[in-house]
């Protein structure tokens, strides 16, 4: 059977994993991206899942995932324990988000981030023009109910990066799934970022 092809940041993320690397996907809720990677590239996954009926579905695909917060269970696992660490769309959601980056480097070889880019164009217009905070395709949700607590860019996000001591290996920015070479931080609306200590 011929795996579901996945949105175009997942797309991204899968693109940076190995064949037969041992993952681990942090927020990796109903296990979609866990599942693809196991059945295209031969991962060995983990998961770990704050929703229990993501949980139970991920598990559902027979995966390994376990309900959990990254927020504080992270400093449980060894260092060095996989090959890539996944934090995809999770990291607004953090509540110390330079401790969770820190934790992924370590227990990963190497950490694959991305988030919503609070700096795309569309999300100025919208502040400058509506003086509201905006809907968008990457950040889909009215401002009191979404789970996103710490809204950035990606020159934020690059900064904090360099802040940390972090190597960016590669840094892609996507608009509706086309990487924008030119001024990303304006033009796309999702960052994805290779990274090591």
């Amino acid at each position: 059977m011929t795996p579901t092809p996945l949105r175009s940041d997942l797309a991204a993320v899968a693109a940076a994993v190995p064949d037969g690397a041992r993952v681990l996907d942090i927020g990796c809720g109903d296990g979609g991206l866990l599942a693809w990677l196991r059945d295209t590239k031969g991962v060995e996954g983990r998961g770990i899942e704050l929703d229990a009926g993501k949980v139970a579905a991920a598990v559902g695909r027979g995966l390994a995932v376990v309900q959990g917060d990254a927020d504080t269970d992270l400093a449980d696992y060894p260092d060095a324990a996989f090959d890539v660490v996944i934090l995809s769309n999770t990291l607004q959601a953090m509540q110390r988000p330079a401790d969770v980056l820190a934790q992924l480097v370590r227990i990963g070889r190497r950490a694959v981030v991305s988030f919503p880019n609070f700096g795309h164009w569309r999300v100025r217009l919208g502040l400058l023009l509506g003086g509201r905070m905006p809907v968008t395709r990457s950040l889909p949700v009215s401002w009191h109910e979404t789970p996103n607590i710490h809204f950035c860019t990606i020159a934020d996000f690059e900064a904090l990066t360099a802040e940390m001591g972090l190597t960016v290996e590669r840094a892609a920015g996507l608009a509706a799934g086309v990487e924008q070479s030119l001024w990303p931080n304006l033009l796309a609306d999702t960052g994805v970022f290779l990274l090591r200590r």
